[in-house]
This record gives structure tokens, C-alpha cells and sequence, in this order.
């Protein structure tokens, strides 16, 4: 696998990570194989370009001062409005051992389920653990989603289209991405309003029925006595 260059300068101990940012400059430390902890700097728009292309399952070839180390990006910090790359680590590596690492998943294809019955589309793993030489390691593993012909139908480690000398660490029932079926618009049913009960001893409004069990209301009052009797 051809290597992406990035070159990186040896960081002065003095030299404060705000001040090269300030500069456009990352911050960056690189260790692992034959390196115990070096503190280095990169161009902040050649590193953006080689992370977007490299990811981390590609090897970079670091240019230090010419020294050359194959490393890959194992971690790297945005800044949270601007999104720029604020620092980065890399992991160097012996291309004569084997390494362990994630490599994304890409699918590929269309699904009968999505296309013909309306499926939604549901990713449950968008890596896997590799094992196998740096000059082995995939960009990123092709998984083909066209057998996805019915609801809850999937696919697993075992569909992944793996290259020579590439081993997958990952259980070959690991599901990877599946088809669910659209969800359904629940009907809204009006709770039922509560008939107005008349407080104890009040009469029901007018038209309306008495309370069950409640005394009927007063008859009007009878015309007034005549005053006196003759």
C-alpha cells in the first residue's frame, strides 16, 4: 500500500500549543515503534488534507526533519465551533508486525427492502477490528446491502468482501446494518370528557338530567297566602 506524506517539524519545548495554533500550526505527538514520545507539529491545512484522505486506516508516511516513520492517526481533537484540528497523535509503526486496529465499513448497493417495501436503513456497526500487517490494512472493508430483500433481513461480518492477509477479530455473526420496517402513524383517540356532576346539594343546570340517586329539585314556591282570611 503507497503511503500518504505529511511532513512535521520537532516542537520546541517552549513553543505553547495556543501560540502555533495562533501560527495554523497542530500540535501533535507521535509514539509507538522505536518511538517513546515526540513532540511535533504539522501544517494545520496539509494535516486537514491527509486525515480526510487517510482516515485512520491508512498509513502516513510522517517527515520529520527526514527522518521518514510510517504512523497512522490514532487520535485526533477539533476545536467544537470551528471544527478545526487542534491535535493529533500518531502511532508508529513496525511494517514487519502484524497490528490490530478499525477499519470503517462501506456499503454498497441497493436494497429490494428499502427500494420496494419502504424499509428504513439501520447501521449497527460502522467498523470492525482487523488484524494483519500495516502494508496489508484496508482503507475501509465493502459490504453489499443488495441482499437485503425482506424486513429484519442483514448483514454480518461474514458478507464483508475481506482481502489477502487481512484477518477479522469480530465474531462473523456480528450484524452490521439491517432493514427495519416504517413506522406507523399512531391514531390519536380524544380521551372521552367527563359529564359535569353537580356539587352535593346544587341544582343541575338547566335542560340537563338529574344525578343518579340525587332529590329532585324544588317545585316552585306556591303563590303567597292571602293576607288574613275573610
Amino acid at each position: 500500500m503507497e503511503m500518504i506524506a505529511l511532513k512535521a517539524t520537532v516542537r520546541e519545548p517552549s513553543a505553547k500549543p495556543r501560540a502555533l495554533r495562533r501560527n495554523r500550526q497542530v500540535p501533535c505527538i507521535v509514539y509507538g515503534h522505536d518511538v517513546k514520545s515526540l513532540a511535533v507539529c504539522c501544517d494545520e491545512k496539509e494535516l486537514h488534507k491527509v486525515f480526510a484522505k487517510a482516515g485512520e486506516s491508512t498509513l502516513v508516511e510522517l517527515d520529520v526533519a527526514g527522518k521518514k516513520i510510517p504512523v497512522l492517526f490514532k487520535d485526533i481533537a477539533f476545536e467544537p465551533v470551528s471544527s478545526r484540528e487542534v491535535h493529533a497523535d500518531f502511532y508508529a509503526v513496525n511494517l514487519k508486525e502484524e497490528i490490530e486496529t478499525l477499519v470503517p465499513v462501506k456499503f454498497e448497493g441497493e436494497a429490494p427492502a428499502i427500494k420496494e417495501l419502504g424499509g428504513i436503513f439501520v447501521v449497527t456497526n460502522e467498523h470492525v477490528t482487523v488484524r494483519c500487517l500495516p502494508t496489508d490494512l484496508p482503507h475501509e472493508l465493502v459490504a453489499d446491502v443488495s441482499t437485503l430483500a425482506e424486513f429484519h433481513s442483514s448483514v454480518t461480518v461474514k458478507d464483508l468482501k475481506i482481502p489477502k492477509g487481512v484477518k477479522i477479530m469480530d465474531e462473523e455473526d456480528t450484524m452490521l446494518a439491517t432493514v427495519q420496517e416504517p413506522r406507523k402513524e399512531e391514531e390519536i383517540t380524544p380521551a372521552p370528557t367527563a359529564e359535569a356532576v353537580p356539587a352535593e346539594g346544587a341544582a343541575p343546570a338547566e335542560g340537563a338530567p338529574a344525578a343518579e340517586g340525587a332529590a329532585p329539585a324544588a317545585a316552585p314556591a306556591a303563590a303567597a297566602e292571602s293576607k288574613g282570611k275573610k
